[in-house]
């Protein structure tokens, strides 16, 4: 009699190929990228990374204490980020406002900056009194500045989804 026809030898069979499709599955979902924030030491959240994903950020400005909104991207390559535009109320220090920026123009009371399409590898947010630090993703916003302390960092970056769990 063949072991291949007792019981133990067909589970034996199955075990190995389920078990080697359960790994399989299991490198592709944990090697998936993951948009992480972090910010006190903690994941705040994470969401599946694809290419073209939107999120936006938005704070009151340190020095006009008027809002300011950042527009971005997931870039093509699920490895960074790509800055859109900008919406925000007055000029002020470190806002686009050279034609070179991007594509310039006025809505009602804001200005808002277009097409200027920055790479950028992660973001470091530090919430600060009166910034008001908020970031949207997928439809939620998650509220930095009453999430994690005043001045403490907070790290949004494209990562493995196993680099998130541990």
């Amino acid at each position: 009699m063949s072991i291949f026809n007792s019981e133990e030898g067909v589970t034996g069979r199955l075990f190995y190929p389920v078990g080697a499709l359960f790994f399989i599955f299991c490198i592709l979902y944990m090697t998936r990228p993951v948009l992480l924030i972090e910010g006190d030491g903690k994941v705040l959240f994470t969401v599946t990374a694809e290419a073209g994903m939107k999120f936006s950020t938005r704070f009151i400005h340190s020095v006009q204490k008027t809002p300011v909104e950042e527009y971005f991207i997931v870039n093509d390559d699920c490895s960074g980020f790509v800055l859109k535009s900008t919406r925000y109320q007055s000029f002020g220090v470190g806002l686009p406002f050279l034609e070179s920026d991007g594509t310039f123009r006025r809505d009602g009371n804001d200005f808002i900056m277009d097409n200027l399409n920055r790479p950028i590898k992660s973001l470091a947010l530090r919430p600060g009194v009166g910034t008001e630090l908020s970031i949207t993703i997928n439809g939620q916003t998650l509220q930095l500045y009453e999430i994690v302390r005043l001045g403490s960092l907070v790290s949004v970056s494209i990562v493995p989804r196993y680099k998130a769990i541990l």
